[in-house]
């Protein structure tokens, strides 16, 4: 049976439509944690002139096959085995990267290896999109939003609702400068970077 996520559900149509404004001239996108899989297969249909590169941990596969499987979608890619803490990721270079809810599950050092491990694989001029809670200022942007930031750091103490403006830094150290900010349903955000042209990675 095919793995489901409610949140899925509920937030594909405003990210896509998000996406659409986006990624217009935009041709292969790697999707970070892709989940169950109902991301790649909705965005997928919806945006057939992108090659859709899905990626997990391998325990996480078998369900994300289940769904394209089903959906058929030549544009559309089998899942590659990527852990945000290894040094080499097994892809082709990209010029869009997408992310949804995997920051604030993670810890801070382990976002610094996935912003490094992004820089590695995103073209000179490529795009970024990260989508989730964020605060600002150091503040929460809602009461659900700090309930939910309990409940992660309940979990695992090193994980939480990330601040906008320590993500923003990050990517900037690695080239990455920030084009939108976009309020999203349900407190979230979609946040878009473009990589500076020429720019060259330190490793």
């Amino acid at each position: 049976m095919k793995p489901y996520s409610e949140s899925c559900a509920q937030n594909q149509a405003p990210i896509l439509e998000a996406l659409q404004e986006i990624l217009i001239i935009q041709r292969h996108v790697l999707e970070i944690a892709s989940g169950t899989g109902q991301h790649a297969v909705y965005f997928g249909r919806a945006l057939p002139h992108l090659t859709w590169q899905t990626s997990e941990l391998a325990q996480n596969h078998a369900g994300i096959l289940a769904w394209l499987n089903e959906a058929k979608l030549p544009n559309v890619l089998p899942p590659v085995v990527i852990d945000v803490n290894d040094g080499l990721w097994p892809v082709e270079i990209v010029d869009t990267v997408f992310n949804a809810n995997t920051v604030h599950i993670i810890s801070w050092p382990e976002v610094k290896r996935m912003f490094a491990g992004i820089a590695r694989a995103l073209c000179a001029g490529g795009i970024l999109c990260l989508y989730g809670p964020f605060n600002y200022g150091g503040k929460f942007t809602s009461e659900s939003n700090a309930r939910f930031d309990v409940w992660l750091k309940s979990r695992d103490r090193n994980s939480g609702v990330r601040d906008f403006e320590d993500i923003n830094r990050l990517a900037e150290t690695h080239g990455l400068f920030l084009l939108r900010d976009v309020s999203m349903p349900s407190n979230n955000r979609t946040l878009v970077w473009q990589r500076a042209p020429n720019t060259l990675e330190a490793t």
